[in-house]
């Protein structure tokens, strides 16, 4: 193999793993993937480097919790592609930029994620609604800088 081919092989790989790393995260208090007053799930991504290896990636997406939801419950659930084992996955979530909920769930051996909230319960016959409206919400998992160094 001559050091054109190794470069492109090695390149390909790169863009590849580059673009695998970036977890698929989603907050929903319904089934699918429905916009929400002319908003879509689309979610914003950084990774922090925290040393040479590993990183912190914080992604932030958006939250709603209708008034007529009939659904008792609302979850985030994602995939990280390379997550360093042993670091858990910390959601926070804000409305109108003030702390609304934290939690922290545990990550699968296939990177997968889900963390189930109550949004909605009846309490003697009167229904109560932990979340309305708009949130943010900014899930933090610790990732591989370098995917392609695993190996």
């Amino acid at each position: 193999m001559n050091k054109k081919q190794v470069f492109s092989i090695v390149f390909a790989s790169f863009i590849v793993f580059s673009l695998s790393s970036i977890s698929m995260v989603y907050a929903h208090p319904h089934h699918g993937h429905v916009g929400v007053n002319e908003h879509s799930h689309e979610s914003n991504t950084e990774i922090i480097p925290l040393d040479n290896s590993i990183g912190l990636e914080k992604t932030i997406l958006f939250f709603h919790a209708p008034d007529d939801n009939a659904l008792p419950w609302g979850f985030v659930e994602g995939k990280i592609a390379n997550h360093v084992t042993g670091y858990p996955v910390i959601i926070q979530m804000n409305r109108d930029g003030e702390a609304a909920h934290f939690a922290q769930t545990d990550v699968n051996d296939d990177g997968t994620y889900e963390y189930q909230f109550r949004v909605r319960d009846i309490e003697n016959g009167e229904i109560i609604r932990a979340f309305e409206g708009d949130y943010t919400i900014t899930i933090f998992k610790v990732v591989y800088l370098h995917p392609l160094n695993l190996v």
